[in-house]
């Protein structure tokens, strides 16, 4: 698979003169298609990674790479049509009076035709079920529905790349997975790659591979299936899922479940299963 995105050691002070870095010699890279998820605790450095990477922040050392080409400051506004990020508030990225002014604003800006605009605002409010709130005025709107419409104003610009920056942690558990769902029909619809930045484990456990992040270095990349199994979670400042805590005491009281990280549905089921058959 074709990789979209390289990072080759990163760093990033917030001071010249200071030797704390907030990101420290971060490389890795993320394939096109790949939904990665960067968790850590706060101070990790991982949402000053995804600001380097949108380009919001320049970078003390070091490369990235998008889609082939090295960001610089001379191609920093043509490489960030090619991402679309979403931060944790989305009251911070509204500028329209309406949800449809709103979802047109980036369009206006890279100079879309008003007529593909118009197609373009309408099916990305359908896709995130808002269509019949695009009179609206954002202020009135629930947080999750806040997020569905800032979600569809970066569908609409047709980026490669999503990062969703704490976009959920502002949610309750239901409206955070109604979100998750949304960015990954879109994601398989569109072919987008995604990059979340998220403290919420059992949101990472969707992801396709997880990099860890502890004092601006990378503790490691692993998929969910290694990571949730380890024991080191704890010592690298992060909860373990709470199904793998289950499915371990389980383990520990003579259940037979297999050695592999099972989400709360799967866990469920599994159990379910296990009882049927008895």
């Amino acid at each position: 698979m074709q990789k979209i995105l390289e990072i080759k050691n990163l760093t990033y002070q917030y001071e010249e003169a200071s030797d704390i870095y907030a990101v420290n010699d971060v490389s890795f890279e993320v394939l096109r298609g790949e939904w990665v998820s960067i968790i850590g605790r706060n101070g990790s450095g991982k949402s000053t990674t995804a600001r380097l990477i949108d380009g919001l922040m320049a970078a003390t050392s070091g490369e990235i790479i998008i889609d082939g080409q090295t960001l610089t400051a001379e191609n920093v506004w043509a490489l960030r049509q090619k991402i679309g990020m979403v931060f944790q508030n989305p009251d911070n990225q509204f500028v329209g009076s309406t949800v449809e002014d709103d979802v047109a604003f980036g369009m206006e800006n890279h100079g879309v035709p008003r007529e593909e605009m118009l197609t373009r605002v309408q099916a990305a409010l359908e896709r995130v079920n808002m269509a019949d709130f695009k009179t609206k005025e954002p202020a009135r709107l629930s947080g999750g529905q806040k997020q569905r419409v800032a979600i569809a104003g970066i569908v609409a610009l047709r980026p490669d790349i999503i990062i969703l920056d704490e976009a959920t942690s502002m949610l309750d558990p239901k409206g955070r997975l109604e979100i998750i769902r949304v960015v990954r029909e879109i994601k398989e619809q569109y072919g987008l790659t995604v990059i979340s930045i998220t403290h919420d484990l059992d949101e990472a456990s969707l992801s396709d591979k997880i990099i860890v992040m502890k004092d601006g270095k990378i503790e490691q990349i692993a998929t969910p299936d290694v990571l949730f199994l380890n024991d080191n979670l704890v010592d690298i400042g992060l909860d373990v899922p709470f199904s793998a805590n289950v499915a371990r005491e389980l383990r520990q009281n003579g259940l037979q479940i297999p050695e592999k990280y099972y989400t709360e549905s799967e866990l469920a089921d599994f159990l379910w299963q296990s009882l049927l058959t008895k």
